[in-house]
């Protein structure tokens, strides 16, 4: 049956949203903040689509709320704006596009594997789905990764995997999701000016097995204290891995540093740590949660071991770019919060130039540079946040700190007072917002930079 949906924010879920519905002959009303003029490219791609009426740079008036059977809100959007606040007060309902994608995924029993945290979700999210596609199940990696749920359900066939990045944003409207396995990567500060408290974030992501059943699978990071303790509360089967300890039927290190996981209270030895294909402690707990989500999912161990070993590093996080007269430059600019920096500049043992700066999320940096200290020689700061990054490096006892004006520049900077052997780290610790469209514009920019100009 036909219904009246609006969708708010035409980023990459929300156009993708409009398009599945119009198709599926609902009425779409479209709506965001920006005008005609500023969403130019993305009403070209919606030409096509007939009987959609547009919202722009206005919010929605009283009488089209009133008429609403559904809203589907992007994650860009903040769920406290005035009129999706009056929405609920009416009544309606106001779901995520990943919800969404759920709700229509059931008719062809897709499966979904729900991987969130503040790090790491990228790996992870790329390592369990390139393990599913050589388990030779029908695979789509998707969701905050960059490619819509939505278009992919529209895609998939019966008995397909959606391998699902999932934000603390995307999972802020979520009611009936329910992924087969799920993990929790890890939680740190992130997204205060969203979320205001740790509370409030770590609520948005709990969403993600909150209506699992206790005999399907969540995978938990025993060694984070916060994670640790969802597992109380979580209505899954807590499946811990650690680093540190030796979860009683989860996923540790034994004396020879090999991966062990209990299934089924069986010890399966699945692959020792030195043989992981990406390095750092970091990318240990993304294969120990990679493990236990695909183990359990069913898949077989030598699979897991295959992918683990093999597995080459996601675009934009630690990846290598050139070596330039001695000097290496790396791509970090997936590192869009403190915490993902400090995993960044604990993976070098050289002297390490960071870039670091952008949009300013409310977060904290102290205790960043408290422990960049030991590993970064020079700081190059950029964009809304290089005042309060540069104050604080210097407080922590960095010597070295400039403020450039643009990447360009910073990345000249920093090849002018390298020495061979040094790394030089864009890994900017805040979100691009204010300067690129996204993160992977600004990835793409270092590159270009890297490759072209040096």
């Amino acid at each position: 049956m036909s219904k009246k949906i609006l969708v708010v924010g035409m980023a990459r879920s929300g156009l993708a949203a409009v398009k599945y519905l119009a198709k599926k002959g609902h009425r779409v009303f479209v709506n965001d903040s920006k005008s005609i003029e500023d969403l130019g490219q993305v009403l070209d791609e919606l030409k096509a689509y007939e009987g959609l009426e547009y919202i722009l740079g206005q919010d929605p008036s009283i009488e089209v709320l009133a008429q609403l059977d559904l809203v589907v809100v992007s994650p860009g959007v903040p769920l406290d704006l005035d009129f999706l606040v009056r929405l609920r007060e009416m009544g309606k309902e106001v779901i995520s596009e990943i919800e969404l994608a759920y709700r229509e995924g059931l008719e062809k029993d897709i499966k979904f594997i729900a991987i969130t945290g503040t790090n790491g979700k990228t790996t992870t999210t790329s390592i369990v789905g390139e393990i599913c596609k050589e388990a030779g199940l029908d695979t789509y990696v998707v969701g905050n990764i960059g490619n819509p749920a939505i278009s992919a359900v529209e895609e998939a066939q019966p008995g397909a995997v959606l391998v699902t990045e999932l934000s603390s944003f995307q999972l802020e409207a979520v009611y009936d999701f329910r992924p087969e396995v799920s993990t929790v990567l890890n939680l740190t500060e992130d997204h205060m000016n969203r979320h205001h408290t740790m509370e409030n974030y770590a609520r948005a992501k709990a969403n993600i097995f909150a209506k699992q059943t206790p005999e399907m699978v969540c995978v938990l990071n025993y060694d984070d204290p916060i994670t640790r303790k969802m597992g109380t509360s979580c209505p899954a089967r807590p499946v811990y891995f650690s680093r540190q300890a030796r979860p009683n039927g989860g996923i540790y290190l034994d004396d020879k540093e090999n991966i062990i996981a209990v299934k089924d209270g069986v010890e399966l030895e699945i692959v020792n740590a030195e043989d992981l294909s990406l390095p750092g402690g970091h990318n240990l707990e993304n294969s120990m949660a990679a493990i236990g989500l695909c183990l359990h999912f069913g898949i077989d161990k030598e699979v897991i071991k295959r992918v683990l070993t093999s597995f080459k590093a996601v675009e934009h996080r630690l990846e290598y770019v050139n070596t330039v007269n001695g000097v290496v430059y790396v791509n970090d600019s997936k590192g869009t919060n403190p915490d993902s920096t400090i995993k960044a500049v604990q993976s070098y043992k050289t002297p390490i130039i960071l870039i670091a700066g952008g949009y300013d999320k409310g977060s904290d940096f102290t205790e960043l540079f408290d422990i960049a200290v030991n590993y970064v020689r020079t700081v190059l700061v950029i964009g809304q946040t290089a005042d309060l990054i540069a104050d604080t490096a210097s407080k922590a006892g960095i010597k070295e700190i400039y403020k450039l004006e643009s990447l360009k520049d910073a990345v000249i900077k920093a090849s002018k007072l390298a020495n061979e052997a040094d790394v030089v780290l864009l890994s900017p610790a805040c979100a691009s917002w204010g300067m690129y469209k996204n993160y992977e514009e600004r990835g793409q920019e270092f590159k270009d930079i890297v490759n072209n100009i040096l």
